[in-house]
């Protein structure tokens, strides 16, 4: 089967090193674009921090090492944006505007170039400091002394960052001039909050443990989560447990009479939302 690349004569180069950069980056190249990764002489942190997953980021393109603090190096740098269609970088503007790379000097240099650059916070927060985990905190999204299991900020915010790339190189394929786009992690995790600034998963809220059918179980052996949101899956979960009613406690009494294993298959049987916790 042929798979169908639109970005297969569009050019990338990213500066961006640690995850959300190097996760957007990852997605053009699937999407067929040559995207060649920049890293300093001290290379990219991430390699450090999770060696495989850097790997596989990186898949497919091709990386250089460049100083962008030599004057060969920047030199190096702007033959490759004079050919490029898009720049990714990661950097904080100051740090950008000191190698000139900052968006008035990119666009009077390399007037066809694009720029998605991944920030922390938007205007006028663009240089403080911050992490996935204070993005997360901010947003209520952590419930100490609990660490989060996913890095959803980096995460939503490759998303957003090859959004906007997509967006931009159709621009360039219409034939306009090159344009940029800012990406802040911190709106990035903002909009993954919207269950809890609607009140949805907020404590006391419809998805928050409420429903007897949305609900995690402690069975014989290990736990399930079961999600019977809609009313026929509810009306099912009811029916195939023989239950005269549905509660908390007569699910949490009836899931411990089997084990997390045996319930995943009834519930598949029965095409009923059940899954083991891992």
């Amino acid at each position: 089967m042929t798979i169908y690349k639109p970005l297969t004569d569009m050019r990338v180069v990213t500066l961006a090193l640690n995850l959300p950069g190097p996760l957007a980056a990852q997605r053009l190249c699937e999407l067929g674009a040559t995207v060649i990764k920049i890293e300093p002489p001290s290379g990219d942190p991430f390699a450090q921090y999770c060696a495989e997953w850097y790997r596989d980021m990186k898949d497919g393109q091709q990386c250089l090492m460049i100083d962008l603090k030599s004057g060969e190096g920047q030199t190096e740098l702007a033959e490759l944006l004079s050919e490029a269609d898009l720049l990714l970088t990661a950097q904080r503007p100051a740090a950008l505007k000191r190698l000139n790379l900052d968006w008035e000097t990119l666009h009077k240099c390399h007037p066809q170039l694009n720029n998605v650059a991944i920030v922390g916070y938007p205007s006028p927060m663009e240089e403080h400091a911050g992490h996935d985990l204070t993005y997360q905190a901010s947003q209520g999204l952590i419930i100490p002394p609990n660490m989060p299991k996913t890095l959803i900020a980096d995460l939503a915010g490759a998303e957003q960052t090859t959004i906007q790339s997509l967006a931009l190189l159709m621009g360039r394929k219409a034939g306009q001039q090159g344009e940029q786009r800012l990406v802040a992690l911190s709106d990035a995790v903002e909009y993954m909050a919207q269950p809890i600034k609607y009140g949805l998963t907020s404590d006391g809220a419809l998805l928050a443990g409420e429903l007897p059918e949305y609900f995690l179980y402690e069975t014989k052996s290990g736990w399930v989560a079961i999600a019977a949101l809609e009313p026929h899956f509810r009306k099912r979960l009811q029916e195939k447990l023989e239950l005269e009613s549905l509660t908390k406690a007569i699910l949490a009494e009836k899931m411990k009479t089997r084990t997390a294993t045996e319930w995943v298959s009834w519930a598949n049987e029965h095409d009923i939302p059940l899954v083991e916790l891992k």
